[in-house]
């Protein structure tokens, strides 16, 4: 098997995003019986200038995202300014 040159995210997602979907992977959720998780973001770069240390920060928000909301949390993160 011969790997390709660069990674086509197109070709995953057209498997998997149905699935998604249909499994609610997306629904941020709002029953007030389970707990919720958010994160607040903080204001936009001064510079108006993204670094890796952006990169970075939203890689971790991303993924305590996706980790509460696994665990069947309500949880919304709506990066942008």
């Amino acid at each position: 098997m011969t790997l390709p040159k660069s990674f086509d995210p197109a070709a995953v997602e057209a498997r998997w995003y149905a699935h998604w979907e249909h499994a609610g992977y997306f629904d941020a959720g709002d029953d007030a019986a389970r707990p919720s998780f958010c994160i607040q973001l903080p204001p936009p770069n001064v510079t108006g200038l993204l670094h890796m240390g952006h990169a970075f920060n939203q890689t971790i928000m991303d993924a305590l995202t996706r980790y509460h909301r696994m665990r069947g949390d309500n949880a919304l993160w709506l990066p942008g300014s």
